[in-house]
């Protein structure tokens, strides 16, 4: 007898979970679709008012003929997959820059377009700076000229002040920066020359900048090194040469140390160093912060449309 009515009501069950998991699933993009109100707004009526019927149709399956029933699934197999499809073809049809795009259109309260989610920074990150985060969004906090860190001191000008001078979860914070560390702008010591890009971005080099950069490319392994992958896919994109990057992603890795860079030198395998990126001295790890200082105590620089650029050729004898 169990069995029977086992077998009698597993097709009921089945439909049931598939009619209430089809209605959970629209009214949650729904909701994600709200989040965007200007954009197609269309598009979330119709998702909600096909996912319901459809859900509504699976529930009398058994009173349906089959082509109706298989009308229901295809209703709402359309109706789940709006959403996502829609947001997939606005990004790809988007350009984005940067280390960190954004999926689907501008949220409000966001992260990415729109911002934060709740005006906070993602991943609970205990600080609160004034002023703007590159790519778009705002720190909470106030004060003139960067705000003040939560939880230092000062009265939030200059970039207030950081007890023991550093920023949490950022090597090497500093004070007086008006913005974080590894950030344009941000960071107080010294600095191998100034430069472009940043954590986030990197941006096209000059036509002067880029044929200096191709000068002799085919001589060397590397045709340059800067602080920062995202800093060093810039040249590489624009001269199509190698460009080795100080530090990893942000240049807080080990890596290169400042007896391997200088082996490099030495070796006639990298032929120029450029300085800045928006990564200060401080900024970066030990070896990053020895490799810039390095260079700019020993190489001569020159100064190619805002950017400084070393001339590592004498490294030989440098090193």
């Amino acid at each position: 007898m169990v069995v029977s009515r086992w077998q009698r009501w597993r097709p009921l069950a089945a439909t049931v979970t598939l009619a209430v998991t089809l209605a959970v699933t629209v009214w949650w993009a729904w909701v994600l679709l709200g989040r965007s109100p200007d954009w197609y707004p269309w598009l979330r009526i119709a998702v909600l008012v096909a996912g319901l019927l459809g859900a509504a149709l699976l529930l009398l399956a058994a009173r349906l003929p089959r082509w109706l029933v298989a009308v229901a699934l295809g209703v709402g197999a359309a109706a789940a997959l709006a959403g996502p499809a829609a947001y997939a073809a606005q990004t790809a049809a988007t350009p984005h820059t940067g280390s960190i795009p954004s999926a689907g259109p501008a949220v409000a309260g966001g992260f990415g377009h729109g911002g934060f989610p709740g005006g906070r920074p993602p991943g609970g990150m205990p600080f609160a700076v004034g002023g703007q985060f590159p790519g778009g969004g705002q720190f909470p906090g106030g004060g003139r000229n960067g705000g003040q860190v939560s939880g230092g001191t000062g009265d939030g000008r200059n970039g207030g002040q950081v007890p023991g001078g550093q920023v949490p979860g950022f090597p090497g914070g500093g004070q007086n920066s008006g913005q974080l560390p590894g950030f344009p702008g941000g960071g107080q010591g010294r600095e191998a020359g100034g430069g472009m890009g940043g954590l986030l971005d990197a941006r096209e080099p000059s036509a002067a900048l880029r044929e200096l950069l191709e000068r002799d490319a085919d001589r060397y392994t590397w045709v340059a090194a800067t602080i920062g992958s995202n800093n060093a896919s810039g040249y590489q994109l624009a001269t199509g040469d190698p460009v080795m990057p100080i530090g990893g992603f942000n240049g807080s890795d080990p890596s290169p140390t400042l007896a391997q860079f200088q082996r490099h030198v030495a070796d006639a395998k990298i032929h120029y160093f450029v300085g800045g990126g928006g990564f200060r001295a401080n900024g970066g790890s030990s070896a990053s912060q020895e490799i810039s200082a390095w260079v700019a105590e020993t190489f001569p620089a020159q100064t190619v449309d805002g950017v400084t650029v070393y001339d590592l050729s004498t490294g030989a004898d440098a090193s």
